[in-house]
């Protein structure tokens, strides 16, 4: 990779670019990044850079937590090395390249902590399987003008929801998301006005797990630099306000086997024999899975009933309530176009291991093949507590305690991330959770209102 990257450097110095991004996510969805100058880039894909190894224990606020053993002193350092071949000029900062990285240890041997090598042995354990997988992101995001402290208070766009006449007075920074995103190789679906508060929403095309995780961190970094170009900031917190509807990350995922979609719509208008399996075992594992796909003291804000934000367990066939949406395939679309999406999915999820998580349960509901229940075409949220019994629906975890219980006694999910990286991802929940105790409701979303 040192030869690749030695030629990137020069077309990309010869280009005006002065410095690389290396980039990762936290166990807190948050992006960090190391910038090298462009003449370093063959040296750290061939030696890596140095970071610590605190990173894996910072928790939302900055605050390292040293209640996770293996990471209990300020010792320790790890090497960054990049994916050359996720390389890419950043359109909004021209100065600037930006590349993903993998966290080695020090000899260069895999480091149990780096999200980004969780997914990849899920991805390569699919393929043992016989089984591809295809991911793709939905971004809700809020717009203030830039230097704002609250969305609420000046919103970015004044609505109505879906309207063209919403974006009006975005008309640069839209202009500047569709050019910068094709121009970073990120092909959008859609983007519009959403239903929220000064919210907009674009769709990333599918593509496999891993180039997924990289492209969601590449899109915030396409989306922050467009709109400080424009006088704008952007927000992609779980909520902007307590009453608002909140800013959701959509998880659309499906499975192939020797290029059919195992999810196309069977007999009963809904997927059989190892479709099902598979959204049965999403199912099985969705109170863990959401302690990692939603895990920040405001996810369990967002998560409420009438939201369409899926607060409780169970699925439906395009039931937008559903924390399990399945999309069926049609005659319009084809019938590899079905997939389920995943609506109890936030930025302060880590992108990596959010699909680990998600691929390892529905391997294991193809594996298991538990009982797929009937869809839910309503709210169950409005239904009384007996009718819910009957129909086995439960409430997800709705708080950090509930999340993190969820999370041990799955033996699936708690299994991906391994011993290493699942004490240092409970600590910092935990370290996020005590952070909290002292803190109405609105002092918590203020807080996380800019860090993704």
């Amino acid at each position: 990779m040192t030869k690749a990257a030695s030629a990137a450097a020069k077309d990309f110095a010869a280009a005006g670019v002065g410095g690389v991004h290396l980039a990762w996510a936290d166990n807190n969805g948050i992006p960090r990044s190391r910038i090298i100058p462009v003449a370093g880039l063959a040296d750290a894909a061939g030696r890596g850079v140095g970071a610590t190894s605190l990173f894996a224990v910072f928790d939302s606020h900055d605050a390292i937590t040293y209640a996770h053993d293996k990471l209990s002193t300020p010792s320790g350092d790890i090497r960054l090395v990049p994916v050359v071949e996720r390389l890419r000029r950043l359109a909004g900062q021209p100065a600037l390249a930006w590349a993903p990285v993998r966290q080695l240890t020090r000899d260069g041997e895999p480091w149990p902590y780096c999200q980004r090598t969780v997914l990849e042995a899920q991805v390569a354990e699919g393929a043992r399987r016989g089984l591809e997988f295809r991911a793709g992101y939905e971004l809700e995001f809020a717009v203030a003008p830039a230097g704002s402290s609250d969305v609420l208070a000046a919103p970015g766009h004044p609505g109505p929801a879906y309207s063209p006449h919403a974006l009006v007075p975005l008309d640069g920074f839209i202009g500047a998301l569709l050019h910068d995103f094709a121009a970073n190789g990120l092909q959008i679906g859609q983007l519009h006005a959403e239903y929220g508060v000064a919210q907009l929403e674009l769709s990333l095309a599918a593509t496999d797990p891993v180039s997924a995780a990289d492209d969601q961190l590449l899109a915030r970094q396409t989306i922050h630099a467009a709109a400080r170009v424009h006088g704008l900031a952007v927000s992609f917190a779980p909520l902007v306000g307590l009453d608002a509807a909140g800013n959701g990350w959509h998880l659309h995922t499906s499975v192939r086997r020797k290029g059919r979609n195992l999810l196309e719509t069977g007999k009963t208008g809904q997927p059989d024999g190892d479709g099902a399996g598979y959204l049965a075992g999403l199912l099985r594992d969705l109170p863990a899975l959401t302690a990692i796909t939603a895990p920040s003291v405001p996810s369990t804000l967002r998560l409420r009933p009438g939201y369409f934000a899926g607060a409780y367990a169970f699925w439906g066939v395009e039931n937008r309530e559903a924390p399990l949406r399945y999309v069926p395939g049609s005659a319009l679309l084809g019938e590899g176009h079905a997939n389920v999406e995943l609506k109890t999915s936030d930025a302060s999820a880590n992108p990596y291991l959010a699909l680990a998580a998600v691929l390892a349960a529905g391997m294991a509901g193809i594996e298991d093949a538990p009982a797929l229940p009937e869809p839910i075409g309503d709210d169950p949220g409005g239904w009384t507590d007996r009718e819910r019994d009957v129909r086995g629906v439960s409430r997800l975890p709705a708080n950090p305690a509930e999340q993190d219980a969820a999370l041990v006694a799955s033996p699936r999910i708690a299994g991906v991330l391994g011993d290493d990286l699942l004490g240092a991802f409970r600590a910092v929940r935990a370290s996020d959770a005590a952070w909290a105790a002292d803190r109405t409701a609105d002092e918590i979303v203020a807080a996380h209102l800019w860090r993704y």
